[in-house]
């Protein structure tokens, strides 16, 4: 099949989609339509374009486009659901809300928590006005995609001033060989604060996850934010996290993949106000001949604001990982402070890691700092840690734990530091 041919099919069935859905209103009817008009126009990316030159899509388009029916029966999802967690936990299957499988208590005055289906027919103004507005990078055709064919996924609305102390968990589970286009929508009122837990999974099957999450942060809000993929091993997983962040909002990410054959993360912040402080940190495992790209663009667009990252990576086999992290400070964006860092550890010869810091600086009163260093385990710490006595399988396992645990101990939410803590000991290669 022709590159053209196989893109093409990626909206095959999208007008019997679009007439089926005749609850939609005319503004998101609109939307598709543009969305699939500039997908046409677009296509997918290819290694020939600069972003994507190290991650080819091979095997993407094989998957068929059309959103996966809801499931039947009662999926798999409790190993997903984090056990040591006090808040609501919203599940979503194939991209569709399952309220018998989720967990969603009683909620504080001043927020409201909905499938974006529910929204639709309860409160599609407020859908109309915030759904893409965070949205001012966009992935060349998946954020198309995603706009043409999402069916559900999560709206959370904070009041003005409303402090949620319980963190939300919302768990997207696949279970089929299909494709699913989960969204998410955060709107934080000013002075509001909560946390927010997003988690990936699936069965052991090939299926495409394509997600956008979009974070709405009003003055003086505080957003804690995590992505967790855990993926099935042979699954294509494409996601962009989308911020927009006003005066003096504080924000922190924290985005860990374990999972997918394929695994693309990009994410995109604009810091639009004075006196932002913004936190993006990742860490990425992988092994056999598996993909994680992970692509940050932090927009410096007004004075006084700061932005601090930190990426690591774990990569064994004949995997492949790759980190593009790209700082923008506009002209005016006086009295910026950035600091990035990816550092990378390489378990086997025919691992190899593809990094690119970028620093573009319009403005003179700035401070931006970036470092990149990729290596092997230090020989001299496992000399010394078997010179007492600790195996060498031991000794291994020890120091690739703590080089990724000063991620997960980031993490502020304690049930899902522990649960990961778990996943790590289990997953962590130590082999030689």
């Amino acid at each position: 099949m022709s590159t053209t041919a196989a893109q093409d099919s990626l909206l095959t069935g999208f007008d019997e989609f679009t007439a089926a859905r005749t609850s939609d209103p005319a503004w998101l009817r609109t939307s598709r339509a543009r969305a699939a008009a500039t997908f046409r126009d677009e296509g997918l990316p290819t290694t020939r374009q600069e972003e994507w030159r190290y991650t080819p899509l091979t095997g993407i388009t094989d998957v068929p486009a059309q959103p996966v029916a809801a499931a039947t029966g009662t999926p798999p999802v409790d190993g997903f659901l984090f056990r040591d967690f006090d808040g609501p936990q919203l599940v979503f299957v194939n991209g569709h809300y399952a309220p018998t499988q989720s967990r969603l208590h009683a909620l504080p005055d001043g927020i409201r928590v909905s499938s974006i289906a529910a929204l639709l027919d309860s409160d599609p103004e407020t859908l109309q006005r915030h759904l893409g507005t965070a949205i001012r990078f966009r992935q060349q055709g998946f954020t198309a995609l995603n706009d043409a064919w999402f069916v559900d996924g999560a709206a959370i609305v904070v009041d003005a001033n409303a402090v949620v102390t319980e963190p939300i968990h919302l768990l997207y589970f696949s279970t089929g060989t299909g494709s699913s286009y989960p969204r998410t929508l955060i709107v934080a009122g000013a002075n509001s604060q909560l946390s927010v837990v997003e988690s990936f999974a699936g069965t052991e099957t090939t299926y495409v996850t394509n997600a956008i999450t979009e974070v709405i942060s009003a003055e003086g809000a505080h957003v804690d934010h995590y992505k967790v993929n855990r993926e099935s091993l042979q699954a294509h997983h494409v996601s962009s996290t989308h911020l927009l962040l006003a005066r003096a909002s504080v924000f922190s990410t924290h985005n860990i993949s374990l999972g997918g054959r394929l695994t693309r993360n990009d994410i995109n912040a604009t810091l639009d106000g004075e006196g932002i402080e913004c936190t993006v940190n990742g860490l990425y495992l992988a092994d056999g001949d598996r993909l994680v790209d992970n692509h940050t663009a932090i927009d410096h667009a007004k004075p006084h604001c700061h932005s601090y990252e930190i990426y690591k990576g774990v990569l064994d086999g004949r995997s492949r990982g790759v980190f593009n992290g790209k700082i923008f400070v506009r002209e005016d964006a006086q009295k910026t402070d950035a600091k990035q860092t990816n550092q990378v550890l390489l378990l086997s010869d025919d691992a190899t890691i593809d990094t690119k810091p970028q620093l573009e600086i319009y403005a003179d009163d700035v401070k931006c700092t970036h470092g990149a260093t990729v290596g092997q385990l230090s020989a001299e710490s496992l000399f010394y840690l078997r010179a007492r006595g600790i195996g060498k399988d031991d000794a291994r396992a020890l120091l690739i734990h703590a080089f990724a645990e000063d991620i997960v101990e980031r993490i502020r939410i304690d049930g899902v530091r522990r649960a990961l803590e778990q996943v790590l000991l289990a997953r962590l290669p130590i082999r030689e």
